[in-house]
């Protein structure tokens, strides 16, 4: 592996060479630039360090800067430093895919910590590449998180690069298409693990109830309250707070949260004493919170310390070519949850699973495959597959109509990722009277 090293931009020579030495005396390595124009050609995918750039230079500002470095990879830190007037901008940078932001003037202590806190990331990055590399096999991220297309790909890449993090973390994505399997893989795969999992639905809390369900309270702190209670972010000590749909937690009350955020200190209710929170928070949103933001219903303060690392859950809408392979393992799943013999599914039925569309995402896919495995659809004929030549028979032809579904009837990706011959997918084709025209519609 590379040396770790900071790449520092800035058009300000005297502010980037007094950075440059408070940095160098905190123990880092430091190469400086006036402009952008020599930056990416020290960027590569083996790439040790972290890019601290201003926003606002001549020539290549930051924010182009930033997304021409996502080019070559998208897990080089990029920290952007801002005037007091450019929050909004980087708040759109954060989305963009910049690692944090650092508003002027600021200490070197600031900008060291955050700059410590990118390096571990991008070492963890580099790690896990070469780990996987080695491995070279199907992963619990994998399993828990299937799919060939490259943004299914790409998520699991991002999971396994922040999930051994500490880093706070928002997750993005429509209703039902699998934000928590996201959360619990990323608590799952971190140090946090043998912890607890703590998940609070924002949007199902009593408004009259809701701070002592989170902070706790002493006895006599407010009618009814007859005995000290801990509230969920104290029982989660040590490990992970889930915050489902953080977009409906009261207006009033993220104030408060922000503060736990940043100080990772609680107060109970009727209580002066502060408690020590050590744990790691994931939030989820299936709403876009900077349109919440300009609308007043959500701060935006909090939304940008919230999300530190943020993960986009594709719809199914985004990955059509995974809904075959997906719905068969969702079958094996339901079939050994209700104690069923592993079925075949007919290749009419991948068709048209794959054809459909699916608003619910995930969730109402399961929810197709559980009916399927119980026979509520009336679709499935199993009558016909008896001894274990025609189960055997009847899955191979269904595993391979459904990789030509996947793969939009191509027949170079189904014969390389079934790892047989052309000549064999053709002579299995014709044996099954699988005609791709009929299983994919034009």
């Amino acid at each position: 592996m590379s040396e770790q090293k900071i790449l520092l931009v800035d058009d300000e020579e005297e502010l980037r060479r007094s950075t440059a030495q408070a940095l160098e005396l905190s123990g880092f390595s430091v190469e400086t630039f006036s402009t952008a124009d020599h930056v990416l050609e020290l960027i590569g995918y083996s790439f040790a360090g972290v890019v601290v750039s201003d926003i606002r230079m001549p020539g290549t500002d930051g924010m182009t800067l930033m997304q021409k470095i996502r080019e070559i990879d998208v897990e080089v830190p990029v920290i952007l430093v801002t005037g007091h007037g450019d929050v909004q901008l980087a708040v759109k940078a954060m989305r963009e895919g910049a690692y944090d932001f650092i508003e002027k003037p600021f200490t070197p202590q600031m900008l060291a910590g955050v700059i410590r806190r990118a390096m571990e990331r991008r070492s963890l990055v580099l790690e896990n590449r070469v780990l996987r590399a080695v491995a070279g096999k199907r992963d619990d991220i994998e399993a828990r998180l299937p799919g060939r297309t490259q943004v299914m790909v790409d998520l699991r890449y991002r999971i396994r690069a922040i999930g051994a993090s500490d880093a706070d973390t928002l997750i993005v994505g429509e209703t039902g298409a699998g934000k928590e399997v996201v959360a619990r893989a990323l608590h799952d795969i971190s140090a946090r693990a043998s912890r607890p999992f703590i998940a609070i639905n924002c949007a199902a809390l009593p408004a009259n109830l809701i701070e002592s369900e989170l902070f706790g309270h002493e006895a006599g702190a407010f009618p009814g309250a007859v005995r000290p209670r801990y509230g969920k972010f104290e029982h989660g000590r040590g490990g992970t707070i889930l915050l489902d749909e953080i977009g409906s937690m009261p207006f009033d009350l993220q104030a408060k949260f922000l503060r736990v955020l940043q100080e990772r200190v609680i107060s109970r209710l009727g209580s002066n004493d502060i408690v020590p929170l050590d744990v790691r928070f994931i939030a989820t949103s299936k709403v876009d919170l900077e349109v919440e933001v300009a609308a007043g219903r959500f701060r935006a303060d909090l939304l940008y310390r919230l999300n530190v690392a943020t993960l986009h859950v594709p719809a199914l809408a985004q990955r059509r070519p995974d809904i075959p392979l997906l719905f068969l393992q969702l079958v094996r799943e339901a079939a050994a949850r209700y104690g069923r013999d592993e079925m075949a599914v007919p290749p009419e039925v991948i068709s048209d699973i794959a054809q459909r569309d699916w608003p619910g995402n995930v969730r109402e896919l399961r929810n197709a495959a559980d009916r399927f495995v119980l026979g509520l659809d009336g679709e499935r004929q199993l009558g016909e597959v008896s001894g274990l030549a025609d189960r055997v028979a009847e899955f191979e032809r269904s595993v391979i109509a459904s990789a030509l579904v996947a793969h939009g009837g191509s027949l170079k990706p189904v014969y390389e990722s079934l790892q047989i011959s052309r000549k064999t997918l053709y002579e299995k084709m014709q044996k099954y009277g699988l005609d791709k025209k009929l299983l994919v519609s034009e």
